[in-house]
């Protein structure tokens, strides 16, 4: 995912979206005669460590990235140690007819991994962190933060493709596409997933890929976390890691009418080994007036660096602000996360850890068409409207498309977005409070945006406020995502909400 650190603001290095309700009083689960629920047995049955409310552990392993959901109070967090504790939780739910959440790293826009709205039993797969190389493949559990993924490949020379946010843990990245830095280069980091462990509805650890299970391993890639089972870990083709050449690019929002222009017409379709972010931010941090900036990667020659930025640059005014680097792929990955100065076993937001939490609500868009004059005009009404807002930064980040997303036909993969120009965050950071405001504020600017680009949205910035979310997030795919989910959980045991 992509989001703060390096690329310049919006805190929104997530993968999910929505506002809680309250959470619940205690209550028994329902499902047994007595209302009790053996909680000694599960803890007995696994390898992992099962916490519930009042224990030493309890209050540290429930807590998401985003500090908006503190409040929420699972029933019980397992933090697996494996498949096979995966297995178990899922066999202990159903005896007892709990609900279950799934979590891989706490990114969830809408808190749906927090397992407090309905109280749940939570599959904690953070614990999953391992990374190996043999020769190019990779295998990657699902909890292992991007940081110790860059952290690891990088230090073996591979590289995958990925975003630029530390804690996002590969699980939620790669099952809704996976959008990052080298997406244009390389493509979206579940195209390049060769199978997957999965523990499936009926408790069953099963490998998916293109000769087993094809169906399941279709929907993985692109159908987003918590419809079809458990990821554990992902077997990945990794690439050669390049050389990167980035660019930071910074002007005036007066400058705003003219790149936007231009970018947009420049950007999906550039040289693929070039990817680029436009951000358009304003709020309590930027007291002089909204910013626009631009970051940008290129894994090309570097000597033909500065004739790929003239396709903009010739045609907008001169940034106020230009600064290029040269460096190795592990290099600028953990700079671009935030990482760059910090021990990698530090570079996390827990208990020793060097990173933030920071609160902040968001939802997403799709582009498929360039705006019009009209339609920025729009958009920067917006920027502009954050200004007045109260929030601590608020606005939009458009991540270019095209490239090697666009080599797979829309029906490749689960993701159906293979044809859009760019995916788009709104996101609205906010000091402290309620996040009625950030909401607000973002799902305010998506509305106004929909007469220029639709319902199109993405499922790893989900957002309960969409209508028609199947439509929106997968297209002509939900129903062959509809059928996977017919087959491998028959009896709707997982309860992710805006399931297909």
């Amino acid at each position: 995912m992509l989001g703060a650190g390096a690329l310049g603001a919006l805190a929104a290095c997530s993968t999910g979206g929505q506002e809680p309700t309250p959470p619940t009083p205690a209550a028994p689960p329902s499902g047994t005669s007595s209302g009790k629920v053996d909680w000694g047995r599960l803890r007995r049955s696994v390898r992992g460590e099962l916490a519930r409310p009042g224990g030493a552990t309890y209050d540290q392993v429930r807590l998401l990235e985003n500090p908006r959901y503190d409040g929420e109070r699972p029933l019980a967090v397992l933090s697996v140690a494996d498949a096979e504790d995966v297995a178990t939780g899922i066999r202990f739910a159903q005896d007892h007819d709990l609900p279950v959440a799934i979590r891989s790293g706490g990114h969830s826009y809408p808190g749906w991994s927090g397992g407090g709205s309905p109280r749940a039993l939570v599959l904690d797969c953070r614990p999953l962190s391992g990374v190996t190389l043999d020769g190019a493949t990779a295998t990657i559990g699902a909890g292992t933060a991007l940081a110790s993924v860059y952290d690891t490949l990088g230090s073996g020379g591979r590289a995958i493709a990925g975003g630029s946010c530390a804690t996002v843990a590969v699980g939620g990245l790669t099952l809704g596409g996976g959008v990052g830095v080298l997406t244009r280069a390389m493509g979206l980091s579940c195209d390049a997933v060769t199978s997957m462990q999965v523990v499936t509805a009926d408790g069953k650890v099963r490998t998916a890929g293109a000769d087993e299970e094809p169906d399941l391993y279709w929907a993985l890639r692109g159908g987003g976390g918590g419809h079809l089972g458990v990821v554990t870990s992902f077997d990945f083709t990794t690439s050669a890691a390049p050389t990167l050449d980035t660019v930071y690019l910074q002007w005036p929002i007066s400058a705003a009418p003219d790149v936007l222009a231009a970018w947009q017409d420049w950007a999906p379709d550039a040289d693929p080994r070039l990817w680029s972010t436009l951000k358009a931010l304003g709020g309590q941090q930027h007291a002089g007036g909204p910013i626009l900036l631009l970051s940008g990667t290129w894994t090309g020659p570097g000597d033909a660096f500065d004739r790929q930025l003239s396709g903009l640059l010739d045609h907008v005014p001169s940034p106020s602000t230009r600064s290029t680097q040269t460096r190795s792929y592990l290099e600028a990955m953990l700079s671009y996360a935030g990482c760059g100065s910090i021990p990698i076993d530090r570079c996390n937001t827990g208990p020793g850890g060097s990173l933030d939490r920071e609160s902040f609500g968001a939802t997403s868009h799709v582009a498929y068409d360039a705006l019009s004059s009209a339609g920025i005009g729009d958009l920067l009404d917006q920027v502009q409207g954050a200004q007045s807002s109260g929030l601590k930064e608020a606005g939009i980040s458009i991540d270019a498309l095209g490239g090697k997303v666009r080599d797979l036909a829309p029906d490749a993969t689960a993701f159906v977005h293979r044809r859009a120009l760019a995916t788009v965050q709104y996101t609205a950071t906010f000091p402290s409070g309620t996040a009625d405001a950030a909401d607000a504020y973002a799902h305010g600017f998506r509305a106004a945006m929909l007469p220029h680009w639709g319902n199109h949205a993405y499922v790893n910035y989900a957002d309960p406020t969409i209508d028609d979310a199947q439509a929106a997030y997968f297209g002509a795919n939900a129903d062959r995502l509809a059928q996977a989910r017919t087959t491998y959980d028959p009896d709707g045991f997982f309860t992710q909400p805006q399931d297909f």
